[in-house]
């Protein structure tokens, strides 16, 4: 059981997400479908909150000195990573969510679609969808490769 919520809490965090997840619960042993439950609820959990608050936690933290700069790194950093999503609206978010690579994922996808003022519920269903898809993408090379991927994920995580 120990195992199974760490992978769920992984799956929780910003720029981790379920792409750190799925291949942490492959190489703790749990079993492929409650893997990608868990991860999954744990990456979703934080989308509606992002797409109904992040805008009101932003404005309210731009009041401080301190916490502006980080407010206005996340911004940037959204704002830079925006540019599929604006062109092609829903299937840019899709894609952007949906494709394992570092910089995208639910969070990220979930400030792109609040920044950019994208319909929420639109918004969730796409970012949904997509970690569905990274997901599968994720279970597939660490479950039936394990020993490739798990050798690339973790020694690129140790540089």
């Amino acid at each position: 059981m120990e195992k199974i919520i760490i992978a769920f809490f992984i799956s929780m965090l910003p720029f981790i997400e379920l792409r750190g997840g799925i291949p942490v619960a492959a190489m703790s042993g749990i079993p492929f479908v409650v893997a990608i439950i868990v991860c999954f609820i744990g990456n979703i959990i934080p989308v509606p909150f992002i797409l109904l608050l992040i805008k009101k936690v932003f404005a309210f933290l731009k009041r401080y000195e301190k916490s502006r700069k980080v407010v206005e790194w996340c911004e940037k950093r959204a704002h830079g990573k925006s540019e599929s999503v604006r062109k092609k609206q829903m299937l840019g978010l899709f894609l952007f969510v949906a494709i394992p690579l570092p910089g995208t994922g639910a969070w990220m996808g979930s400030l792109i679609s609040a920044l950019m003022d994208l319909p929420r519920m639109k918004s969730f269903l796409t970012i949904t969808a997509g970690v569905l898809c990274a997901g599968a993408i994720m279970s597939v090379l660490f479950y039936l490769f394990p020993d490739i991927f798990a050798k690339l994920f973790f020694s690129t995580l140790a540089e």
